[in-house]
C-alpha cells in the first residue's frame, strides 16, 4: 500500500516443466538377459514419509528399501527443517531387506491354482520403530511387521571355549553334538575328558547355567502378524488404508470388504454389485481407495469408465452411491473397442482429497470430487495407438493394467506406457507440460515435442484440458516401431519430493527432478 493505492500481485504463472535425471536402478539387466517370471517387479509403493519403498514381484517377495540421504546429513530431517536446512541432494535409496510374503497355493474345493504374485502393496502406520505392510495376493491379505532385532549369544559357559577341542566351540548355540555337566560328552565310548578340556585341581566347584545376552549387533526379522483369508471368490485387484489407522478395504470384481487391522477372521461386505443373475452383470470392480482424510469416504471405479463416491455413514451395505462421476459418449463415436479402452485401471486420490486421478486403456483423466459433470482434464497417454486396437484386441494387449500416480504437491501426474516409457503430466491450471521418458539411464533421450493443449471452457473458471503429444501413425511417440512386449505398469510418486520409482519387467528405475 502506498499512497492508498492497493499493490496487487500478478497471478503466478504455471510452473515450468521439471528436467528428469536418473537416480538410481536396482535389478539391472544385461543386454540379452533373459527375464526371469517370477522375478518381474507387480508392485510399488512408497510409505508415507517417502523413507521407505516397497516392491513386490510375481514370485511372491517383497523387497525393501531405505532412504539414505537424509541420514547421512546429520540430526533428525525436523532438526534439519527447524534450522531452514534445505536437502540439495536428490533421494538415495538401498536395499533393505526381502521376504517371502505369498507361496503359490492350490484351491482343492474349485480346482484353482492361486498365484503368489503381489498384486497390492500398502504400507500402515510405524509403530515401535517397526514398520507395517499390507501385501496381497488374488486371495489372501498378509498384514507384515518389519522389526530391527539384537542378535542374542550364550556367554558364561562353564568350560573356557578357548581351551575346546575337536568339536568347536562350547559357545556355539549352533553345536549339534550334546555335552554333559564339566563338558562329557555322552557319545564317547571311553572316558578323556582330560584330553579335551584342562579342569582346576579339583574340579569345578560349582555350576554355572548358560546366560543369553543381547549383542550390539542387528538383524532385520519380517513376521506375518495376521492373515486376512477367504473373503473373496473373484481375484482381489485393490486394498486401502484408512485414514483412522484401524481398518482398509480389498476389492474384487464384484464386493468390496471393509476390515480391521486386528481381526483376521471377520470383515463386513460394503459393496456388493453381483447380481442375482450372472447373465446380468454389465460391469465390475476395477479398483477401489479411500479418501486421504475422510474416514468414512472412498471411491471405486468399473469396467464401464465410471467412478462411484460412497459414503459409509449412509448404509452397511453401501448399495447407493453419493456421487457419479463418468464422461458421456461423444455421439457416432462408438466403436467395438470403446468400452474396452473405457474401462479404469486405476485410480487415485490427491493428497488433499479433492481430485481423483483414473487411468483409462487411452488417457489419464483428472474428476474434481465437487463436479461430477465431467473430468476436469484429460491427457492424451499414447494416442497413436489408436489406430492399432486391433493389433492389440489380438495380442490382449489392450487388457493391460496400467497404474497411474500423483506428485505429493498435486501439480503433476504420471502413467507408464509401451516401450518402457512413461508420461508426466503437468495438472496446474495453464500447464502445457507432457513429457515423455525412458525406463533407462537416459531418460530424456526419447523426448519428444507436445502440441499446445486444446482447452474448453466449463464456466466458473473451471477449464476442461485435452492434451496430446505428437501423433504419428504406425510408430509410437518418439518415431520408433512399437514394442507390446515392455510395458511399464507400475509406478509411484515421492510423496513430498519430485522423485519417481518405476518397474521395467524386473528392474527398478528411480528419476528425479
Amino acid at each position: 500500500m502506498n499512497g492508498g493505492d492497493e499493490v496487487v500481485a500478478a497471478p503466478a504463472g504455471p510452473p515450468n516443466p521439471l528436467e528428469w535425471k536418473f537416480s538410481q536402478v536396482f535389478g539391472e539387466r544385461t543386454a540379452g538377459e533373459e527375464v526371469q517370471e517370477v522375478d518381474i517387479i507387480s508392485a510399488i509403493e512408497f510409505d508415507k514419509s517417502g523413507d521407505h519403498l516397497a516392491t513386490g514381484d510375481r514370485g511372491g517377495r517383497v523387497v525393501l528399501f531405505e532412504r539414505t540421504d537424509t541420514k547421512d546429513a546429520g540430526g533428525s530431517r525436523r532438526d534439519r527443517e527447524r534450522m531452514d536446512y534445505s536437502i540439495s541432494r536428490h533421494p538415495e535409496f538401498r536395499y533393505k531387506t526381502e521376504f517371502q510374503s505369498h507361496e503359490p497355493e492350490f484351491d482343492y474345493l474349485k480346482s484353482l491354482e492361486i498365484e503368489e504374485k503381489i498384486n497390492k502393496i500398502r504400507w500402515c502406520q510405524t509403530a515401535n520403530g517397526a514398520l507395517f505392510l499390507l501385501s496381497t495376493n488374488d486371495k489372501t491379505i498378509k498384514f507384515w511387521k518389519v522389526q530391527e532385532k539384537k542378535i542374542k549369544k550364550i556367554s558364561e559357559m562353564n568350560v573356557d571355549p578357548s581351551k575346546a577341542m575337536g568339536n568347536g566351540s562350547i559357545g556355539s548355540s549352533s553345536s549339534s553334538r550334546a555335552y554333559l555337566a564339566n563338558g562329557g560328552a555322552p557319545d564317547r565310548s571311553h572316558n578323556n575328558l582330560s584330553n579335551d578340556y584342562s579342569f582346576p585341581p579339583g574340579g569345578i566347584p560349582s555350576l554355572k547355567l548358560p546366560v543369553v545376552v543381547s549383542s550390539q549387533e542387528t538383524s532385520l526379522l519380517a513376521r506375518c502378524r495376521r492373515v486376512y483369508a477367504h473373503a473373496h471368490d473373484y481375484h482381489i485387484n485393490s486394498i486401502s488404508n484408512n485414514s483412522d489407522g484401524e481398518t482398509f478395504i480389498s476389492a474384487d470384481d464384484l464386493r468390496i470388504n471393509l476390515w480391521n487391522l486386528e481381526i483376521s477372521n471377520q470383515s463386513f461386505n460394503i459393496v456388493d454389485v453381483k447380481p442375482a443373475n450372472m447373465e446380468d452383470l454389465t460391469e465390475v470392480i476395477t479398483s477401489a481407495e479411500f479418501h486421504p482424510t475422510h474416514c468414512n469416504t472412498l471411491a471405486y471405479s468399473s469396467s464401464k469408465g465410471s467412478i462411484r463416491l460412497v459414503d459409509l455413514r449412509q448404509s452397511a451395505l453401501c448399495d447407493s452411491h453419493t456421487k457419479l462421476f463418468e464422461e458421456q459418449e461423444a455421439p457416432g463415436s462408438r466403436s467395438f473397442f470403446t468400452e474396452i479402452i473405457a474401462s479404469i485401471s486405476d485410480i487415485k486420490f490427491g493428497k488433499d482429497g479433492r481430485y481423483i486421478l483414473s487411468r483409462d486403456y487411452m488417457t489419464l483423466k483428472l474428476w474434481d470430487i465437487n463436479m461430477d459433470s465431467g473430468p476436469v482434464a484429460t491427457f492424451q497417454v499414447h494416442e497413436y495407438l489408436r489406430p492399432k486396437l486391433c493389433d492389440l484386441y489380438e495380442n490382449d494387449s489392450i487388457f493391460d493394467k496400467f497404474e497411474c500416480c500423483l506428485s505429493g504437491d498435486g501439480l503433476r501426474i504420471a502413467t507408464g506406457s509401451y516401450s518402457n516409457l512413461f508420461r508426466v503430466f503437468g495438472c496446474a491450471l495453464g500447464s502445457a507440460e507432457a513429457t515423455t521418458l525412458e525406463a533407462s539411464k537416459n531418460p530424456m533421450r526419447r523426448q519428444v515435442p507436445t502440441t499446445t493443449p486444446r482447452q474448453r471452457s466449463l464456466g466458473n473458471s473451471i477449464t476442461r484440458v485435452v492434451r496430446r503429444g505428437t501423433e504419428a501413425p504406425g510408430v509410437d511417440a518418439n518415431g520408433n516401431s512399437f514394442d507390446f512386449t515392455t510395458k511399464l505398469l507400475h509406478l509411484a510418486w515421492h510423496p513430498t519430493e519430485n522423485s519417481i520409482a518405476c518397474a521395467a519387467a524386473n528392474s527398478l528405475y528411480m528419476y528425479y527432478a
